[in-house]
């Protein structure tokens, strides 16, 4: 077993994994070592171990606007996760085992789900969808958004996933943003023992300013009576039913975009990032072979939801890249009871589970006793991302689901990288509360205001110091700019961080004005023009304060207008404006506490001063 070393709450691998691990740690650190000398080398050499229709003709070119990868190169990432498979004997390996909320279960092989992929992408094209249109998915976890994302991109069309969570008029500014031809979505899906309507809120999101959306595409999941629009509206199943199983996979450019996700910047601002197929696969496939220590016998399940970055590169494209078996679950960890997650572990003998703090958190109230009913054996690597995991929950899951064998790696990475980029490996040496160092290939520093390096123990700001594979092609903002993530050379990460005596990284919270609730990145502004849509507030600004669950959750402090500021009941003025945010954004927006106030101090600008509200906050 993992046993600590003489310094307190310090982990080392059992023997027995060190010898059977993809990279050991003499093997590590010779990577470090040649990636830090030769960084181009390292990634072309990570390069060569996939498929190209072309190869490059350079592997980094810096004279772009924002840093090329692969520059002259030719692929197509559903070339490597599904078309190449299909030569091997991973024909007819187990590519998706899907659970929903009801117990339902449907599994695929990579054959199957190269035919489900190969109809949707025949039928996308029928509709006349070609290279460059956008996709929008508002899915849910259901076999048909795997389907629906390698189909997209493998006729060269790009996919732009939105939250299922979201409500229709964030749904609609979405929509008005990335400009889709098509929208797919579902009739329903179940969450936490209730049935959520989507396509209702899809006809609601599209009632004005949408036209340029051409089909919306229905996934009969729930079985509802959903209005259809004869002109619009067409059934999943039926667009696929007739389609050849066989279909051309598009040539794709080295800087041709894959997908847009949205997320949020330093002003608080909702931003468009757009990822490109051959940089985000090779960084991608390499953090599958060499960090979660892919094995020809692995079931790799991530919780994410796939509308996020993790659930885009951890839930679908990363495990079909290593062609290894990932796992879907449409529900909620809670439902019917606290131990779902470990009955979905020991029924489907999964051996590595990447999941989130908040969730981990969630769970560890309900007590040691659900994850002691199950059998999870077979767990041999445990892993976390979307904020720090902090100590308290690192060492839970570590001994309760782990049952200290197993490593726990606490990664760090964003929407804009891609994929893991600071992380422990299986082989480390585990600190918990730590996420340890940079990848092979990945440089970091903490540096102050002025951009000079700090100290051991001192927090600032942490930077990527050196370009990397899966970085962003762009970062589009809602006005029509697209600068790069790369300014001045570096990448800032938004995130505040320190080092410890031995050199590794401790993430503390954003710097920014973007909150992480439940490792779901929202905008300041985006609930502070929630709340002002409501007839009770005449201006708001927003923070985020810690939380012992969601990590972090909204504070308003709001200037009443005069009708309401007269009201006796300011409980039932804040409990209005809490259904207000829910309703205009979504669930994920939560809107922890109010508090009412004359006047909201702002900046130079006019801008919400939250830096003096986050002060006051701390006295």
């Amino acid at each position: 077993m993992i046993v600590p070393s003489h310094a307190e709450r310090v982990f080392r691998p059992l023997p027995q994994l060190v010898i059977e691990a993809n990279v050991n740690p003499h093997q590590l650190s010779r990577a470090h070592a040649a990636a830090a000398q030769d960084p181009l080398a390292y990634w072309e050499e990570a390069a060569q171990e996939l498929e190209w229709f072309r190869k490059w003709d350079t592997v980094l070119d810096m004279t772009a606007p924002s840093p090329r990868w692969f520059v002259g190169a030719q692929t197509n990432i559903v070339h490597n996760c599904l078309d190449r498979h299909i030569a091997t004997g991973t024909k007819n390996k187990l590519a998706l085992i899907w659970e929903g909320e009801a117990g339902d279960t449907r599994k695929y092989t990579y054959y199957e789900v190269y035919r489900e992929v190969n109809k949707l992408a025949n039928a996308l094209r029928s509709l006349g969808l070609r290279k460059g249109d956008r996709v929008l998915l508002f899915l849910p976890l259901l076999p048909q958004t795997a389907f629906a994302m390698l189909a997209t991109a493998k006729i060269g069309a790009v996919h732009c996933a939105v939250f299922p969570g979201f409500s229709a008029k964030a749904l609609r500014s979405r929509i008005q943003e990335l400009r889709p031809r098509i929208v797919i979505t579902a009739d329903g899906f179940y969450r936490g023992g209730r049935l959520v309507p989507l396509k209702g809120m899809v006809d609601e999101a599209l009632e004005t300013g949408c036209d340029f959306v051409e089909g919306v595409i229905v996934v009969r999941r729930a079985g509802l009576d959903t209005p259809m629009s004869e002109s619009r509206d067409l059934d999943y199943d039926a667009v696929v039913r007739r389609e050849r199983w066989e279909a051309a996979t598009e040539v794709m450019q080295h800087d041709d975009p894959l997908f847009i996700l949205s997320t949020s910047e330093d002003s608080g601002r909702r931003k468009a990032v757009v990822h490109g197929h051959a940089g985000y696969m090779v960084a991608l496939a390499r953090t599958l072979l060499w960090l979660f220590d892919i094995k020809p016998t692995d079931i790799f399940w991530c919780t994410s939801d796939m509308a996020w970055i993790t659930g885009h590169s951890y839930v679908l494209y990363g495990p079909m890249l290593a062609g290894t078996t990932t796992v879907m679950y449409e529900g909620h960890p809670l439902y019917p009871q606290a131990d779902r997650m470990w009955d979905i572990v020991d029924r489907y003998g999964v051996t590595i589970l990447y999941t989130a703090p908040t969730i981990i958190r969630m769970l560890m109230r309900y007590g040691d006793q659900y994850p002691a009913m199950h059998d999870l054996s077979t767990l041999r690597l445990l892993a976390s991302a979307g904020e720090a995991l902090g100590v308290e929950a690192w060492l839970w899951l570590y001994k309760n689901v782990g049952h200290s064998r197993c490593p726990l790696l606490d990664t760090w990475w964003q929407t804009e990288t891609g994929c893991c980029m600071i992380s422990p490996f299986p082989v480390s040496v585990l600190k918990p509360g730590s996420v340890h160092r940079p990848l092979p290939g990945i440089s970091a520093d903490i540096v102050d205001a002025q951009g000079a390096s700090v100290p051991s123990g001192v927090v600032g700001r942490l930077v990527i110091t050196r370009p990397w594979p899966s970085m962003p092609l762009e970062c589009v903002h809602e006005a029509g700019e697209a600068p790069s993530a790369w300014q001045h050379g570096q990448f800032d990460t938004g995130d505040l961080a320190v080092r410890d005596e031995d050199g590794l990284i401790h993430i503390h919270g954003r710097a920014d004005a973007v909150l992480n609730i439940a490792g779901h990145r929202l905008s300041c502004a985006e609930i502070e023009l929630a709340l002002t849509t409501h007839k009770a507030v005449a201006a708001a600004a927003v923070i985020g304060v810690p939380d012992r669950i969601k990590g972090e959750v909204a504070k308003a402090f709001v200037v009443l207008t005069p009708e309401f500021a007269a009201l006796e009941d300011p409980g039932e003025i804040i409990r209005l404006l809490r259904q207000h945010v829910r309703k205009e954004i979504g669930p994920v927006a939560v809107l922890r506490s109010v508090v009412f106030v004359e006047a909201i101090p702002r900046t130079d600008n006019g801008a919400p001063d939250r830096a003096a509200l986050k002060a006051q906050e701390n006295e």
